[in-house]
């Protein structure tokens, strides 16, 4: 099943309707391009607020349920007959968490994702607003194939890659937040961001999405420049498409789910595996 893919970027204000209204210019710029599976960045309904530990940013959150951003982009799924996993902070009763809807093209919510592991350092102080996810990592079967959907930091870990892989994802997604370190301005993890899903793409024999957010966003110390570099590459490892820095856009990509599947399978990464003796990994 040949399946196109899109991860969209853009520089985000602190409005939440200017926000919303922009990714869906570029969501229906992606469907009138063909894209089935369309990818908003992380948090995009407005600044990445976790620079800084402010107590009134808690009120950014939202339920699930009747979420109106959600709901919003339901009917835009519907609409346009694609596959939207939309981020968002989530409020559950008293906890908060970091997370993703994934809207089916008929609209329908297939479920919430929470991000697992959550950063902790300057400019990226997530452990103050986000409790640790209790959904584990799941697979997600979408009218254009089964996916996975992780959530930045997340996506430094190999452990769920492998795991939404197991879940039965052919793709995996990544939202993302990610550019300068205020405490180290010499340091640009760009390149290592990319090899890291890179590896995993290979790894386990998967697409991978990559959408991150592009500006600058906070002035003096907890200012951060976000880098952009938005990519699709296949299960080789190979960029099939990939956004610079700075531009706004979309990075789009055809993948074969069934190729993705036979690539897997003449691997051999999977009948090889020895989970009885990975016992460590546990701990």
């Amino acid at each position: 099943m040949n399946v196109t893919v899109a991860a969209l970027q853009t520089a985000f204000s602190d409005n939440v309707a200017h926000n919303v209204a922009r990714v869906t210019e570029l969501v229906r710029e992606a469907a009138g391009k063909g894209a089935n599976i369309i990818l908003p960045s992380e948090l995009f309904e407005g600044h990445y607020f976790c620079r800084s530990q402010k107590e009134e940013d808690f009120g950014r959150a939202r339920p699930a349920t009747a979420h109106p951003t959600i709901t919003h982009f339901q009917k835009l799924a519907a609409e346009l007959g694609v596959v939207i996993p939309v981020s968002f902070f989530e409020q559950a009763g008293p906890e908060h968490y970091n997370s993703v809807a994934v809207l089916d093209a008929d609209g329908q919510n297939l479920g919430v994702y929470r991000k697992t592991h959550i950063p902790d350092g300057p400019g990226y102080q997530e452990k103050f607003f986000f409790k640790p996810g209790n959904t584990g990592f799941r697979s997600f079967a979408t009218k254009f194939g089964t996916i996975g959907v992780a959530i930045c930091w997340d996506q430094w870990f190999p452990e769920a890659a492998r795991a939404m892989t197991l879940a039965g994802a052919d793709i995996l997604f990544y939202p993302t937040a990610i550019g300068t370190e205020p405490e180290e301005p010499d340091l640009d993890s760009r390149d290592s961001w990319q090899r890291v899903m890179i590896g995993h793409a290979v790894a386990n024999a998967v697409g991978v999405v990559a959408s991150n957010r592009v500006g600058k966003e906070g002035d003096g110390k907890d200012a951060i420049t976000f880098y952009g570099s938005s990519f699709i590459c296949d299960a080789r490892g190979d960029k099939l498409s990939e956004l610079d820095r700075t531009q706004e856009g979309i990075a789009i990509a055809a993948l074969d789910t069934a190729m993705l599947r036979r690539v897997r399978a003449s691997m051999g990464f999977f009948r090889d595996r020895r989970p009885d003796q990975y016992g460590t990994l546990g701990r």
